[in-house]
């Protein structure tokens, strides 16, 4: 019964590193990624879907993106999605795609990015606190029902501390490597 409850904590908490270092690679950092794209939503044919699923992205070199929409029509939305995100892009079309130059990040937008990343990375602690809260309870809630023992209670609860210590570490790793990479001119 332990072993379930420490097994899917550590699996959430797996899961909120990965969704952290998804959410981070969003980020600008004055390289062209595609990834940079990913939490852009389009208002095509009456929904909102994500541009990823309408076009081509592509890096011809480190300081562009090409967009190639599969439907030449939905050009203009795309433009439209692009230019509404908070990630200060102007797109050029050609007709057929649309081309982002990535500019160079001055070093007051690279300031404010490391803000971000920092907000971003606390969020993640207290998704990782509040799953580790989670457990304790089930923990504790199994030793009120007698389940278990006061020792086995106490040992898991250590155990679960360690956990969680080394998850927030690796949060705050993963920050790190990207104010680093936001840093760099």
């Amino acid at each position: 019964m332990i072993e379930q409850a420490f097994s899917r904590a550590d699996e959430k908490m797996g899961k909120s590193i990965q969704a952290l270092k998804r959410d981070l690679a969003t980020l600008r950092t004055g390289r062209a990624m595609p990834t940079l794209l990913d939490g852009i939503d389009v208002e095509a044919y009456g929904v909102s879907t994500p541009l990823n699923q309408l076009a081509t992205i592509s890096t011809p070199d480190a300081r562009t993106l090409i967009v190639q929409p599969w439907d030449k029509s939905i050009l203009g939305d795309i433009r439209k999605a692009i230019l509404k995100s908070d990630l200060g892009l102007n797109p050029a079309s050609d007709g057929t795609a649309l081309r982002l130059v990535i500019p160079d990040t001055t070093e007051e937008r690279r300031r404010e990015l490391v803000k971000v990343v920092r907000k971003r990375v606390e969020e993640a602690k207290v998704a990782i606190r509040n799953i580790r809260r989670d457990a304790v309870e089930e923990v504790r809630k199994m030793e009120k029902d007698k389940e278990i023992s006061q020792d086995e209670s106490r040992r898991a609860l250590d155990r679960l501390q360690k956990l969680t210590d080394g998850y927030i570490e690796t949060a705050s790793e993963v920050g790190q490597s990207k104010e680093v990479e936001i840093m760099e001119v």
